[in-house]
């Protein structure tokens, strides 16, 4: 179960990369991010769908460590911080004006925060 929650996470955080990579870019996908307000982002939101891969990267590194790890130490604890993290953003993307983010990220949201839930009780 261990080796199928990290799958997925990493596999949604990926897909998450690559539609912030997009925005960041100039693709017409800004409805889906940063509250929905633009179809393309502007200056600054894309700078922030730039910097936000970084994060996505962070939060894959800690994942693929707690899933290799012993239990205890600090990939379980900041696997628990993910979850809170994953579980605030369902209810941000929940509160969102934009429906397509709303189905979009609040989805993500759900299915990171399970499948690091199952990381972190492991």
């Amino acid at each position: 179960m261990e080796l199928t929650a990290l799958a997925v996470a990493l596999t949604i955080l990926a897909a998450l990369a690559f539609l912030q990579v997009a925005v960041a870019c100039g693709a017409p996908f800004g409805k889906l991010v940063w509250g929905g307000a633009h179809r393309v982002l502007p200056a600054r939101l894309r700078a922030a769908s730039a910097a936000s891969v970084l994060l996505y990267a962070g939060f894959a590194w800690v994942l693929i460590d707690r899933a290799g790890s012993a239990p205890g130490g600090l990939a379980r604890i900041v696997s628990w911080v993910l979850f809170g993290y994953f579980c605030l953003g369902i209810v941000m993307n929940l509160a969102s004006r934009s429906r397509a983010e709303r189905w979009t990220m609040a989805s993500a949201c759900v299915v990171l925060a399970i499948a690091t839930l199952a990381l972190a009780l492991s």
